[in-house]
């Protein structure tokens, strides 16, 4: 399963890997490939995901969960 979020505040390859990092210790969590330029994350899990658990990821990592 593919989804994509949009996070706030990354500005370079730490933040990715930041982002990247926290997301992928969800359970599930195949695979996480981000675009910096446009704050897109796309997460591949083998079922959805509770936002609530991505948003708390992100913010672990420092960033924010738009919307």
């Amino acid at each position: 399963m593919l989804t994509t979020y949009t996070v706030t505040g990354m500005t370079c390859a730490h933040c990715v890997n930041a982002v990247t990092t926290e997301l992928e210790q969800l359970d599930g969590v195949s695979a996480v490939e981000v675009d910096l330029e446009s704050g897109a994350v796309t997460v591949t899990s083998d079922r959805a995901l509770d936002v609530e658990s991505v948003r708390a990821a992100v913010d672990e990592a420092g960033y924010a969960l738009a919307g």
